[in-house]
């Protein structure tokens, strides 16, 4: 496990950054629900701003973790080198899972909706099934329990592969271009909300050199 320094060290500096990740995690969420409502037939112009907003602050939150962190190891030296790395590679996967969410709401503010369609139950049970397991992972790192980190990890890796067939089945359909390319886009937002997610949780159980993979494919994986 390579998150020790994040409870037990006695320093407050890192109990901050602890209480900023969190927040991170909480804006990705955020960000997905409205992005995923506005494209399941919620509001979109009334939501737009607080999308924008939050991603902003996920950006800002990043930048403050990041001279934290800068600071820390400059006052402590390299003991804490490792930790540190960890930090800066969940909260770059944290800033891309709202990058991904800002993705998804730019397919709604271009006017798609799968409100009222034939799968519309399917997406929002994606839905439902993202934004819970984007909130798990401040549990996560808050408790750190291993065994719940690898069933996490192994639902998501089913998650990814499942999001990979419904996009190979799209690009080899016979649906008109406004209904696959659009749903193709979703899926693959999908995915890498969910593999940038499965970097986060590798935290709790991977040494250093092995995290952030989750995100490469499973042939090119370390």
């Amino acid at each position: 496990m390579v998150m020790s320094f994040f409870r037990g060290s006695g320093e407050s500096g890192f109990d901050v950054i602890d209480a900023q990740v969190q927040r991170m995690v909480t804006d990705a969420r955020h960000t997905f629900d409205l992005a995923m409502n506005a494209l399941t037939g919620g509001a979109v112009e009334t939501v737009a701003e607080d999308v924008r907003r939050t991603d902003r602050q996920i950006n800002i939150t990043e930048m403050e973790i990041r001279r934290a962190l800068v600071v820390h190891a400059s006052v402590h030296g390299g003991g804490d080198t490792p930790e540190v790395l960890v930090v800066m590679n969940m909260i770059k996967d944290l800033e891309r899972i709202g990058d991904y969410n800002k993705n998804i709401f730019d397919m709604a503010e271009e006017g798609v909706s799968f409100a009222g369609s034939d799968d519309v139950d399917r997406i929002l049970a994606y839905r439902d099934e993202v934004s819970t397991r984007i909130a798990l992972l401040g549990e996560i790192l808050s408790v750190r329990d291993e065994d719940r980190t690898r069933a996490y990890i192994q639902r998501g890796d089913e998650l990814r592969r499942e999001f990979d067939g419904r996009i190979r089945d799209l690009i080899h359909s016979s649906e008109p271009a406004l209904t696959s390319v659009p749903r193709a886009l979703l899926y693959r937002f999908l995915k890498r909300v969910t593999a940038h997610s499965l970097n986060v949780a590798s935290a709790v159980i991977m040494p250093v050199d092995r995290l952030d993979y989750f995100d490469e494919d499973d042939d090119t994986r370390v």
